[in-house]
């Protein structure tokens, strides 16, 4: 893949899977068969063949079948799709290295030519890079809560400032029920803990004593899921600002908050100070006032740039990209200059996730039927209005940006499964581990990642200051942080201490 494709295919995932679980609309005020195993555990009896919507040729894929509920392995099965990019020196090689997509619901089948991307070549040379869609994904037995598109960002939310609580709570409720009419024999199984399960299969199919893993966002936490499984088979894992397992779900996002504000404000100021070129205000305080005046416009009407109108949804999506990432604060300025002037963004970026193109079977509303799955069915929501009403008073007015959104109600207080389901990072008996993390990233605050760290014995924490999330995956580790990670990976050597590169 060469370096512009990367790019392409980098930003795609950027909005499409990185962003799917954590992208929040700025309000400023059936079974399968598994047919394709060829026999027994070992990776030569498994049917390698091309990977739907993936070109090059290094990659292969294969179908593995798994237990719905891995408590009932005896019961109905799914098909999990698996990915293979082969290690580059077969008398060097260690293992596996496993990877998937964050989200919840994003593609992992095409995450080992990403991952090859950022790591060094020595990386490569040891491990086969093996990705997966996770359940429900793209081509692992997708489902859909029957929606005529995805929502943006691949992230069902509300804002308050638009709508009100009870009109929010009514749209909340029938997009469970629809789940429930359309997906309801997934549901109970759409959770981390069975991923991982799912994780462990792959490893067995493939014949391996052990596997390694690098994932970032969500899916760090997946593997972090599958160490307090699966303590004995974890090999060495680095977990790319991982969310803090014991946080998930709202916890977490309540908490990340003030970081949510503190980046905004500093895409505000680079805007202000760029006013020459994109001309959304001269100072911060101008800048937000356009950014709010254009978001009250779009929930209203939306605004017409081209041939797409954009809702107050996908502009919020569209800045979250900036939250999230100072690297691309010159693409989303342009494109929101663009946009507000009524004009085509210059450097298009689709707002609502979609699989690469000549991917087959996929609904239309995929990925956020398995963001909510997920995210609604590893623990449980508040059910009471009052609870969402409270946080809203509290936190609106405290973070007016971000508050009105994720304070705000949503498909999980209905959800037709509402139990815990996660298993506790306080439990988690896996070898050490090396955990990366960016010290302002709002996506996943990197007290996430202490925690995380500090949880798991022996592991080491090695952060960059910069304002990005997924700092290793996003092509944005340093020498330093780069040398550690393949230190780790080729040599197994972790640092004496927590470093700061």
């Amino acid at each position: 893949m060469n370096r512009r494709r990367w790019l392409e295919a980098w930003m795609r995932a950027v909005v499409a899977v990185v962003v799917a679980s954590l992208t929040m609309a700025v309000a400023p005020t059936g079974t399968a068969s598994g047919a394709a195993l060829a026999g027994t555990a070992g990776g030569a009896t498994l049917a390698w063949r091309a990977c739907p919507g993936v070109d090059d040729t290094r990659l292969r894929c294969a179908t593995v079948d798994v237990p719905l509920d891995h408590a009932r392995p005896a019961g109905p099965r799914i098909d999990i799709m698996i990915s293979r990019l082969a290690a580059t020196d077969p008398a060097l090689r260690r293992g596996v290295l496993v990877t998937t997509g964050g989200g919840p619901g994003g593609a992992g089948v095409p995450e080992p030519l990403n991952l090859a991307a950022v790591v060094d070549p020595a990386v490569l040379a040891r491990y086969d890079i093996v990705g997966f869609d996770m359940r429900f994904v793209e081509r692992s037995t997708p489902i859909t809560c029957g929606q005529p598109e995805e929502e943006p960002g691949g992230y069902w939310v509300r804002t308050a400032t638009y709508q009100s609580l009870e009109d929010t709570a009514v749209e909340a409720r029938e997009y469970a029920r629809a789940c429930a009419r359309h997906a309801g024999w997934a549901l109970p199984f759409a959770t981390t803990a069975q991923a991982a399960r799912d994780m462990d299969a792959i490893r067995a199919v493939l014949g391996e004593r052990k596997l390694s893993f690098l994932g970032g966002s969500y899916a760090a936490m997946l593997g972090v899921a599958y160490g307090t499984l699966f303590p004995h088979r974890a090999d060495r894992f680095v977990l790319d600002s991982p969310v803090d397992l014991d946080l998930a779900w709202r916890p977490y996002e309540l908490e990340r908050l003030p970081a949510f504000e503190d980046n905004y404000a500093a895409f505000t100021g680079y805007l202000a100070d760029n006013d020459a070129t994109f001309g959304l205000g001269g100072t911060p305080t101008e800048v937000a006032e356009t950014l709010s005046g254009a978001f009250a416009e779009a929930a209203l009407d939306p605004i017409v740039a081209g041939d797409h109108a954009w809702t107050a949804g996908e502009l919020g999506s569209l800045t979250v990209i900036a939250t999230y990432f100072e690297q691309f604060w010159p693409v989303v300025a342009t494109d929101l200059a663009a946009i507000l002037a009524h004009a085509p963004p210059p450097i298009p970026l689709d707002p609502r996730p979609a699989p690469l193109p000549g991917t087959p079977g996929v609904p239309a509303d995929n990925h956020t039927a398995v963001n909510m799955a997920f995210r609604c069915g590893d623990d449980a929501w508040p059910r009471d209005l009052a609870t969402y009403r409270r946080d809203l008073n509290r936190l609106g007015t405290r973070h007016p940006v971000f508050g009105p959104s994720i304070a705000n109600v949503n498909p999980c207080a209905f959800w037709p499964v509402s139990r815990d389901n996660t298993p506790p990072l306080a439990g988690n008996r896996a070898p050490a581990a090396l955990v990366v993390a960016a010290l302002r990233d709002a996506s996943v605050p990197p007290a996430n990642s202490i925690a995380t760290a500090r949880a798991i014995t022996g592991s080491r924490l090695v952060t960059v200051d910069k304002q990005t999330h997924v700092p290793l995956l996003s092509g944005q580790a340093n020498a330093c942080l780069t040398g550690t990670v393949t230190a780790y990976l080729v040599h197994g050597q972790l640092p004496r201490r927590d470093t700061a590169c």
